[in-house]
């Protein structure tokens, strides 16, 4: 464990990508009261870092392999409840955004804001702050009240978006196209949308289901 120096905020970094885990360190080096003490490559390391090394602020990337961020967030803050966890990601979708908010995340950063305003976020949370940047805040505004989807109703969105029509979506879930029919219809009026097409366009939009699936 790298031994803690008073007045320095010892950071943890968890991200997939090794080009984004180098340009935040070398970023905070320029920082004088920061240090990175560890540098996880999915959720499940981050859980084992978080541990050995217990840092004041991790910066967490929300789709990783083995375990994704939201699931890491969640298991950390059971554990450590004054844990302060960014969640720092590509994604901007408000179900994104909820998601890692709901699981305990302190605030929600877009890696294209990396700089100034990722030190200061740093900052804000390691003194018991919130981050919640106006792009972030404004996205949430903007799918006020949520649109909330079943677990099935998701699944089915999701084939639907690989293309399958009502038949072939009711052979992969083992229900009827009729159900199908009713569970599309229900999407539909939840994300306010007219077709298929449109409820494809604001899911994935909005991170209900990643462009990869």
């Amino acid at each position: 464990m790298i031994k803690a120096v008073p007045g320095i905020i010892r950071v943890m970094t968890a991200d997939d990508h090794p080009v984004i885990r180098a340009g935040v360190t070398a970023l905070l080096a320029n920082e004088p009261d920061m240090q990175v003490v560890a540098e996880a490559r999915d959720g499940l390391e981050a859980l084992e870092l978080f541990e050995q090394t217990n840092p004041d602020v991790v910066l967490m990337d929300l789709r990783m392999p083995r375990m994704d961020g939201v699931d890491a967030i969640r298991k950390i803050v059971e554990a450590h409840p004054d844990a302060y966890i960014i969640a720092l990601t590509s994604y901007e979708g408000d179900t994104d955004i909820f998601r890692a908010l709901n699981a305990g995340a302190y605030g929600y950063l877009l890696k294209d804001l990396l700089g100034t305003e990722l030190v200061g976020a740093i900052r804000t949370a390691a003194s018991g702050k919130r981050v919640i940047p106006p792009e972030v805040a404004m996205r949430l505004a903007e799918f006020t009240p949520r649109a909330d989807l079943t677990q099935r109703e998701v699944e089915v969105l999701r084939l639907a978006a690989k293309g399958l029509r009502n038949r072939d979506i009711a052979a992969e879930i083992g229900r009827t196209p009729e159900t199908v029919k009713v569970h599309l219809k229900h999407v539909m009026e939840k994300l306010r949308v007219h077709d298929r097409t449109e409820a494809v366009i604001q899911a994935v939009r909005r991170g209900i289901i990643p462009l990869d699936s």
